[in-house]
């Protein structure tokens, strides 16, 4: 079976990763076949629906690369189909208190360790062939916690130190905007803040992620502590490459 990304996390080492906001296979694979560790598809803020979900699954698959999926609500139905579709990632935005990560986490497992409906004929199950426990399945998935606002913020000690949180995960243009300085991530409230929760990952032995907009960014990011980095995505990568190349060409 595929390395999943909370085998990888385990070792402690730097993942780079990108997102996949373009929900399209081929710029997937592009990724893939680029040599990144893991792969975030985007259900928040990107294109695509379930379909393409799949697809870009398939190709996680294909080339035994993770692929963390962002839901768009922590709602147990919506984690449950993103997991039968076979997830074995998944990052919930906008989580503030304990009690909310508790309750989004615990549609990651199923019972007893959590409340997920239990379904054996699905994708993430393959389908009864061959069988795959109960147990097997609840020890693949990861669960990965979005730092994005001051409460969470407050309560980020707490919230690496539940149950079924294997890493959290900074969300730099909504933490900077809840700071009061938006865009600003050279600015001292943001270091801090980033530090806090390096701080916090680590001593609860949890992973701190962190979406990183250049590669020298994220090279910082992970001597900083960070080992869970997604560096741009699909669409600020090609966006990036199209704009040198007619740069070059027109000068």
């Amino acid at each position: 079976m595929a390395t999943t990304l909370k085998d990888k996390l385990n070792s402690g080492e730097p993942l780079f990763g990108t997102f996949l906001s373009l929900a399209n296979p081929f710029t997937a694979e592009i990724m893939a076949n680029a040599g990144f560790d893991w792969l975030f598809a985007d259900l928040e803020h990107g294109g695509g629906g379930e379909r393409e979900l799949i697809e870009q699954l398939l190709v996680g698959q294909a080339h035994d690369i993770p692929v963390a999926v962002r839901v768009e609500t922590p709602a147990r139905i919506r984690t449950g189909r993103v997991l039968d579709l076979g997830a074995e990632a998944v990052v919930f935005p906008r989580l503030d208190t304990v009690g909310e990560v508790e309750a989004a986490v615990a549609g990651l497992a199923y019972p007893p360790r959590g409340n997920r409906g239990v379904a054996s004929y699905n994708r993430s199950r393959g389908f009864g062939q061959p069988v795959r426990s109960v147990t097997e399945a609840n020890d693949r998935i990861a669960g990965i916690i979005q730092i994005e606002s001051l409460e969470a913020l407050a309560n980020v000690e707490k919230i690496s130190r539940t149950g079924g949180v294997d890493a959290l995960f900074v969300g730099p243009g909504d933490l900077t905007a809840a700071l009061g300085v938006p865009g600003q991530f050279d600015h001292h409230d943001y270091i801090r803040a980033l530090r806090d929760v390096v701080e916090a990952a680590q001593e609860s032995g949890i992973a701190a992620g962190i979406l990183a907009s250049t590669p020298e960014a994220a090279l910082q990011y992970a001597r900083d502590g960070f080992t869970l980095i997604a560096v741009g995505s699909d669409a600020t990568l090609l966006s990036s490459a199209a704009t040198d190349t007619v740069r070059r060409i027109k000068g």
